[in-house]
């Protein structure tokens, strides 16, 4: 599976692209595998600060619905408008378009706990 080099990776499968203080999050090609075809996304925490390890939203599939979890501390800036109309955009493009949201990344955030590409695969 690709897991792009540039993006730092969670236990529970969601990516993080780190630039400056904002973070786009999303979940990995190993998960959306992994749930198959995504008919749902919900996210209502636009605006408000949660913690590292948060549930942030969800992901529904045809098989399951899946919580997704916050790979920083921080405040949701953002939701991807494009996943209320297309949530396949996940499956499609999971490093791409399929991202989720974007996250002011608090002061006292742990960046130390996201692993590198090659820890992630390793871990699978």
């Amino acid at each position: 599976m690709n897991y792009p080099a540039e993006l730092k990776y969670t236990k529970d499968h969601e990516w993080v692209r780190v630039e400056g203080d904002v973070a786009t999050i999303g979940i990995t090609a190993f998960a959306q595998g992994e749930l198959g075809d995504i008919v749902f996304v919900e996210i209502e925490t636009t605006g408000e600060d949660l913690d590292e390890h948060a549930v942030f939203g969800t992901v529904e599939a045809v098989k399951t619905v899946s919580d997704l979890f916050m790979p920083v501390k921080g405040n949701v800036m953002e939701v991807n408008p494009e996943l209320d109309a297309n949530p396949a955009l996940v499956n499609e493009d999971p490093y791409g378009a399929g991202w989720m949201i974007k996250v002011k990344i608090a002061a006292d955030a742990n960046l130390d706990s996201l692993m590198s590409a090659a820890d992630y695969e390793a871990s699978l």
